[in-house]
C-alpha cells in the first residue's frame, strides 16, 4: 500500500494528539504528582493584598531595615535599634517551595532586638521568609528568599 503526503500528515496529527492526550491523562490521574496551589484560602489573601502592599511600603520606609541572614546558631530576623522589642507583634512565616510540610510560623515574643530560628527547623535548601509585624499601631511586611 502506498502511503500519500496527505495521508502521512494525517496519522502524524493524530499521532501527536495521541502522545499529548497520554500525558494530559497520566498528570491528572498519577497520585504521586502534586497539584497544591500555594496558599490554601487564596482568594481571601487576595482581598488583603494592598495591605500588603501598604506594610512593605512601610518597612522600606525605616531608617534602618530588617536584616535576615544566617548565624552560627540558625537563622537570624534582626529588627531595627530604636524599636522597643516589647512593643513588635507579629509573626515570622517561613515557606519551603519544594515541600508544604516543612513550612512553619513563630510568634513574635521578643526580649531583644532580634528573632533566631534554630537551625535544626531549618533543612538545607531554599526558603521564602515572611516577616510580618505590627509597631505603634503601624503594619510592617518584609518578604525574602534565603538559601539555607
Amino acid at each position: 500500500m502506498k502511503l500519500n503526503w496527505g495521508t502521512s500528515i494525517v496519522i502524524a496529527i493524530i499521532a501527536f494528539i495521541g502522545f499529548i492526550m497520554y500525558f494530559v491523562i497520566t498528570m491528572s490521574t498519577d497520585k504521586s504528582y502534586n497539584h497544591d496551589l500555594v496558599t490554601e484560602k487564596y482568594y481571601q489573601k487576595e482581598l488583603t493584598y494592598q495591605e500588603s502592599i501598604n506594610a512593605s511600603k512601610n518597612a522600606k520606609q525605616l531608617s534602618s531595615p530588617v536584616k535576615i541572614y544566617r548565624s552560627s546558631n540558625g537563622l537570624t530576623v534582626e529588627f531595627p535599634e530604636n524599636f522597643d522589642p516589647t512593643l513588635l507583634k507579629g509573626k515570622v512565616f517561613l515557606y519551603r517551595p519544594s515541600n508544604k510540610h516543612l513550612d512553619f510560623e513563630m510568634p513574635l515574643s521578643l526580649s531583644n532586638n532580634y528573632l533566631l530560628v534554630p537551625e535544626n527547623r531549618l533543612l538545607d535548601g531554599r526558603w521564602n521568609i515572611t516577616v510580618q509585624w505590627t509597631y505603634k499601631d503601624t503594619p510592617y511586611l518584609v518578604t525574602d528568599e534565603i538559601l539555607y
